[in-house]
């Protein structure tokens, strides 16, 4: 409990910070921002929920899967209601969409039996949802350059991953935010490992150019250091967990077989980057096929997503900062 009370400490104090700093910046009324940071505070807390094995076995022990579900629900619509009744950006259209989808969410694992067709179409509907962005139109804009998209998205991440972890009870992935001393060194290896194949095939299929952010060298390495902390924390962390910790190990047990599993999830990972930019972007989907094998790689080798988590984002990291596409 100390842990989790002091990494959230740590993380409202930075927000705060961060919010302070962006809106004075961008000029925005101390009324928005009065009405944004607290949703963003308690959404915060929310995500750091799953990553802390003592608030997952406390949330576990609250009762059954349908209160389970109800709290996951009511949790994932307190930071919209926070932030859209004060900000004036409640619309009821969207707060019923938002309430449908996650509601669906929530009650998947209640009413679906675990196994591998519920599990697989439970990702589908997952990814489907965070692709298609509705999360921009549904938590609004209230003033310019204060899209709270990022809001929905980040709800969306940790419902799935609590919905898998509590309602699911998926076993133990060592999944949490911070990787240990060999979990960093074997996914750093697995990164290095990539590295001339990922460069290798994107050069083949004409996926980017070297194009390094042309920054001062200070500003640079800030921004390096934040982009790949936002990549380990973000984006990795989710795909990572449900492509390796979760598809990934179901495929190995439907399969019987951990290769089978490690190229289907990593096939099924690149697929599922065609949307990105333009459909369908196969240069971007074959290159993040080949990453799949390598995170896979990395998990079977720590046994813990935590290590595929740093070869992803070490990898996610480089192309946002040296590369153009």
């Amino acid at each position: 409990m100390r842990q989790f009370l002091t990494t959230l400490s740590v993380v409202w104090i930075a927000a705060c910070i961060a919010a302070a700093v962006y809106s004075h910046q961008q000029h925005i009324s101390s009324a928005v921002t009065l009405a944004v940071v607290p949703a963003f505070l308690v959404e915060l807390a929310f995500y750091l929920v799953p990553g802390f094995p003592w608030a997952r076995r406390s949330f576990d022990a609250l009762g059954s899967q349908s209160l389970r579900a109800s709290l996951l629900t009511v949790s994932s619509l307190t930071p919209y209601l926070m932030e859209g009744l004060p900000a004036r950006t409640f619309h009821l259209a969207p707060f019923l969409e938002l309430a449908a989808l996650v509601l669906v969410a929530a009650f998947w694992y209640v009413f679906s039996p675990r196994n591998m067709p519920a599990d697989f179409l439970f990702l589908c509907f997952m990814g489907a949802v965070y692709l298609s962005r509705p999360f921009e139109h549904i938590y609004g804009q209230p003033a310019p350059r204060v899209a709270l998209g990022i809001l929905g998205q980040l709800m969306w991440i940790r419902l799935g991953l609590m919905a898998v972890l509590s309602l699911r009870s998926l076993d133990d992935a060592h999944f949490g935010f911070m990787p240990t001393r060999e979990e960093w060194r074997i996914g750093a290896q697995h990164f290095l490992f990539f590295l001339p194949i990922g460069a290798a095939l994107a050069y083949v299929v004409q996926l980017g150019q070297f194009h390094p952010h042309p920054l001062p060298w200070w500003t640079f390495g800030i921004f390096l250091i934040l982009t790949f902390w936002g990549m380990l924390w973000v984006v990795s962390l989710a795909e990572e967990f449900f492509f390796r910790a979760f598809l990934q190990r179901v495929l190995e047990r439907g399969t019987h077989s951990n290769l089978a599993g490690l190229l289907i999830a990593a096939a099924l990972f690149g697929l599922a980057h065609l949307p990105l930019r333009k459909f369908p972007n196969w240069r971007f989907a074959t290159v993040a096929a080949a990453l799949g094998i390598f995170c896979g790689l990395s998990l079977l080798r720590a046994r813990s997503v935590r290590a595929s988590m740093v070869t992803h984002a070490l990898v996610a990291t480089t192309w946002r900062m040296f590369f153009s596409s």
